[in-house]
């Protein structure tokens, strides 16, 4: 009888947490310790659900008298993996189509440096690549992003820059901006505060006409951070409700994480992520592809770098770079390419 009732709680205790892992929000749970990290590997834990499966099927076929309990086990991981499946595939799993760019296309590339360790060549040759006008660099010095700049200017587009940095000491806690000098004289918004431990670079218009733009990087979901890490997504958010906004970095978040602070549909028929702002990875069907760690398969990895933007946007194009995972970041970059609604 003993045995019974443990298999029964053991069941239901994995049935519990297979819920859980498929759809915090049910519970408000995403943005809690543990269950913020699981839910930002799902292709991982779908992965590990399936290695426990096999071990499960192992047992059975061993064990005669764990067999109604093991075949319980794999109904349960079973129907956590489709669960997984039908969410990522939701989201997409890459699509790099990109529209023909237009006039009044803005292409944005971002790319968390690791401290420059991708170098400013390597920056510089991306950008060039992709034809970018504006690059967000969470974790670039302003000597990198000076370095980028003066780059760009000698293959003919000059860029204008800004960094905030809270010190010199870790060079993550500085972040840089580049705004295409075409577009118009950008200064640096500095009274509506920032993220807590990383720096956000927030550009407006000098003029009042054009999108405000900014860097992101909010701190990571650590222990010690989980605070601040809500705190800077709410922050982030807010900032998508301020009208014409492009945000571009490093979130420390994914769609997951932002569930509380969007899902409203926009007049535009899109379904915002976080404030008013629209996901480009989710838009354009990119939304399942990990951008973090590089080193590990992007359909493995989680998607926390993004490119967002106000319902004045259309994603015309995203893709998330899979040819620079050598290049000495931690993250993949990633391209957007907006076409102005109005």
């Amino acid at each position: 009888m003993f045995r019974r009732i443990l298999a029964a709680a053991t069941i239901l205790l994995v049935a519990a947490v297979a819920l859980i892992a498929v759809w915090p929000q049910v519970f408000g749970l995403e943005k809690t310790f543990v269950v913020a990290q699981v839910v930002s590997l799902r292709a991982a834990a779908a992965l590990g659900a399936l290695l426990v499966a096999v071990g499960t099927v192992v047992l059975a076929l061993a064990v005669r008298r764990a067999r109604r309990f093991a075949a319980s086990i794999l109904v349960v991981l079973l129907a956590f993996m489709a669960a997984t499946g039908v969410v990522l595939s939701s989201r997409g799993f890459g699509n790099e189509e990109f529209a023909e760019k237009g006039d009044y296309d803005v292409t944005v590339l971002s790319w968390n440096t690791l401290g420059g360790a991708t170098g400013a060549d390597s920056i510089v040759d991306l950008a060039l690549e992709t034809n970018a006008d504006v690059i967000a660099l969470p974790e670039t010095t302003e000597e990198i992003g000076t370095a980028v700049a003066d780059a760009m200017a000698a293959a003919g587009t000059p860029m204008q820059t800004f960094t905030t940095a809270y010190d010199n000491i870790a060079f993550a806690r500085s972040t840089t901006l580049l705004i295409r000098v075409a577009y118009g004289p950008y200064v640096k918004e500095e009274q509506v505060g920032n993220t807590t431990v990383l720096p956000t670079v927030i550009a407006v218009p000098a003029d009042g006409k054009g999108p405000v733009i900014a860097a992101v990087h909010p701190v990571a979901p650590i222990a010690a951070e989980m605070h601040n890490w809500r705190s800077d997504l709410e922050w982030l958010g807010s900032r998508c409700d301020e009208g014409n906004v492009i945000l571009a970095g490093d979130f420390n978040a994914t769609l997951d994480h932002m569930a509380d602070y969007g899902g409203r549909r926009t007049d535009g028929d899109q379904i915002t992520s976080l404030g008013n702002c629209v996901d480009g990875a989710l838009a354009t069907g990119n939304a399942a592809v990990g951008t973090w760690p590089a080193s590990a398969p992007a359909l493995l990895g989680t998607p926390i770098d993004h490119v967002m933007a106000t319902a004045g946007w259309h994603f015309s194009g995203f893709r998330v770079v899979d040819d620079r995972n050598d290049a000495g970041s931690d993250h993949r970059p990633v391209v957007a390419q907006l076409t102005p609604l109005r």
